[in-house]
Formats: C-alpha cells, structure tokens, sequence
C-alpha cells in the first residue's frame, strides 16, 4: 500500500506529458448512432469515468484547489478518461450563482480552472446545470427565488412548469455556455474537453405522475441548450426509471414508487435534443433488504433491460452516469462493492465488444486523500484501496484492446 501514491505519481507524470499541444488533435466527442466517436478518423470513444461533483466548489478555496488537480491527476493515472462535475451552485456557500442573472465572477473562474485542469491531464467533461435535490441549491433555490419576486408557487416542481423559474433557468444555461474561459480563453461551448452538458441531476415531477410536465420541460430545454451550443452532446440526468409509456417495463424498476415520480425513460429520451441515455444505479438504497446476490442480479437485469432499449428503441448511446455502493452503514464490505463494480463494467463490456451499443460509466465517487470528510459512503480513495485502483485500471486496458 505504501507504494500506491508513488505509482499513482508515476502514472500522473505519464498523463503530464501527454497534455495536448498545438499540433495534437484534441476533437470533440460526437455521437454516430449508438456509439462515441472523436476526431477526423472518428475513433471510437468510450466512457471510462468518475463522479467528483465538489471540484468548482473546491477550486473556488485557494487551500483547497489543489485537490482539484489531485482527483484528475489520480483519475488520469488509471485511465480514466471521464469526470462528471457539477457547473452549479445555486445560492448559499461558494454561489456560481448568487441570485436570477447574477454570477461570482470569482466562481466562475473556479469552474475555468476545472475545466483547464481537465483538459490538461486529457479528461472530458460532462457537466451538470442543476440539481433536482436541495444539495448547491437546486430547483428548490430557484422556487425560493420566484416566491422571493412574487410568483405564485405552491411546490417545489413549480420549477419545470413556471414561466419565471425557466427563465432563471434559461439565463444561467446562457452564461455557463457563452462564458468565455479566463485560462484557456475559449468559450464553454466551443471546448472539446466537454463531453455533454447534463440538464439536471436526477430531476423527478412526482406531482405529475403522467410524466408529462417533465418532458414538456426536457423538450424545451433541450432544444434551447442545442440552440446555444450544437457541438457539445446533451443528456438529460435520469435515474433510468420506466415509465406510463411503457407499462410492460415498470417490474423492472426497483419498487412500485419509482414508476410514479414523473420520469419515463424511453418517452424522455424520445425529446429532440438528447444524444445519450442515462441510468443510474444504487441497488443499496433502491432495495435495502437485499441480499449480495440479489444486489448482482438486479444490476444485470436492470442494465441489460436499459442497454437493449438504449440501442434498439432510441438508437442512442448509454451512460450509467452513477453507480455505487456504499460501505457506510458496515452492511457491504470493499470486497463486495468491487464485486458489483465489476458487474456493472462487465455488463457493459459484453454489448460494447458486441458492437451493440456505445457510452460507458461513471463511478460514484472518486476522491483524492484531503477529501475524505466529504465521504457520503460512496467515496473511493486509490491511496487507501490499491485493489480497486487495480480494477479500474484493468477495466482501462480491456476498452483499449
């Protein structure tokens, strides 16, 4: 174990010298059906990623940027090549976004130095516009925000419908795209280092069962981001979830709830505007009472079941943009989440090598040693658990064969 930070020194160095130059083609990422490509010869490009959502907040603290760095660099030295990071903080500490039009310039530029930082070790971008939950604000800042002006609201998924609340929303879509980067002085939405833009994270309507206020909100804003920047891929944040328009599929959802909160997966990646599909997957919360085995089975079912209507009903890529299991509670040990890790990237594998469909996965979370007391249980430390560095590089060379 002593070792680790050594190699990890040893990889990061590697990855140093292959920062991109002048003459090195550094292409967006596009999608040809259901697979990634990138570059003239269209190469194909897989997901191999990590979930670090804290990095702008980070940046913004001169004491704590450097863990910024550190979680790229750690995440480039096992070949990693995806990092999904929020771009909002709506309200409270560290604000992107203090109020409706206005932005910390000082923020901002925090989200310059991730976004340079990335591209510098060769990591791709998806980045998150807002949060269905409360955690850096979310949908329930913005309804705070239109009570605050006098607008009638009774709820907090006011968000998706009310005229004022998607203006707010709309505005802050504006200027994350348009900003021009102070590091690299490229605007957002003309950098390849960003994958996709994400509308929300894990956005549920439980008000509207029908699903339809929801897709309402995901066809306009959609078509509104691609208005603004059409290089860039767009998805939408989904926890995966089947819905009214597929009746047949709702056994497949981990519980009777989960079909009545106002998303549909295969209706909501039907909405012009979105290029990939995204799953998520936290079998420890979704069945608590599980045992090991079931915890496998339903991975394999609920991936397989999305995978199939991913390539043969929306002819798109998949991204499970989280998954993992937590070891906070003592229920699981490493041993196990490494288990279900492996299930997960195996799953994938097998449609991959078929030439089924493209994408890939994004592990919930990846943290570099300074960072632990934000763990939520979920937190991967290589420095602490060389096997699971192992795993997730081994998984990088069998997508490299």
């Amino acid at each position: 174990v002593p070792l680790l930070p050594y190699v990890l020194l040893g990889l990061a160095s590697t990855v140093m010298s292959q920062e991109p130059d002048a003459e090195e083609e550094w292409a967006a990422v596009e999608r040809r059906g259901a697979h990634l490509v990138t570059g003239a010869a269209e190469r194909p490009f897989i997901i191999h990623g990590f979930n670090t959502y804290w990095l702008m907040s980070f940046a913004a603290d001169e004491a704590t940027r450097p863990r910024v760095t550190a979680a790229i660099a750690e995440a480039a030295g096992a070949g990693l090549n995806v990092c999904r990071t929020w771009a909002f903080a709506d309200g409270g500490y560290h604000a992107l976004q203090t109020a409706p039009f206005c932005y910390d310039e000082e923020v901002f530029q925090a989200l310059d130095f991730v976004v340079s930082e990335a591209r510098r070790y060769k990591m791709r971008l998806i980045l998150s516009l807002c949060n269905n939950w409360e955690d850096y604000g979310g949908k329930a800042q913005y309804v705070r925000w239109g009570k605050e002006a006098g607008v009638d609201l009774t709820s907090d998924d006011d968000f998706f419908s009310d005229p004022t609340l998607k203006g707010y929303y709309k505005a802050f879509v504006e200027a994350v795209l348009s900003r021009i980067n102070t590091i690299t002085n490229e605007a957002y939405k003309d950098d390849p280092t960003i994958l996709a833009w994400e509308l929300i994270n894990e956005p549920r309507c439980p008000s509207d069962p029908s699903g339809d206020t929801l897709q309402a909100w995901i066809e306009e804003m959609a078509s509104y981001v691609k208005s603004i920047d059409t290089m860039h891929l767009v998805e939408i944040g989904i926890e995966g979830y089947y819905g009214p328009s597929t009746p047949e599929l709702l056994l497949v959802n981990p519980d009777d709830y989960s079909g009545h909160v106002g998303t549909d997966f295969i209706r909501n990646h039907q909405a012009m505007g979105i290029d990939l599909a995204s799953v998520h997957i936290y079998s420890d919360t979704w069945l608590p009472d599980s045992t090991e085995e079931s915890h496998v089975q339903f991975v394999n079912t609920w991936m397989q079941q999305h995978i199939d209507d991913a390539a043969n009903l929306l002819a798109m890529p998949i991204v499970i943009g989280e998954f993992g299991l937590s070891l906070k509670d003592g229920k699981f040990e490493n041993e196990f989440r490494e288990t279900f890790m492996q299930t997960v990237y195996n799953n994938f594998l097998g449609s991959w090598e078929s030439g089924m469909i493209g994408g890939g996965c994004l592990l919930w979370q990846l943290f570099p040693e300074g960072a632990e007391h934000m763990d939520d249980g979920y937190a991967v430390i290589f420095a602490k658990s060389p096997s699971t560095f192992n795993l997730l590089a081994n998984h990088s060379r069998k997508l490299e064969c």
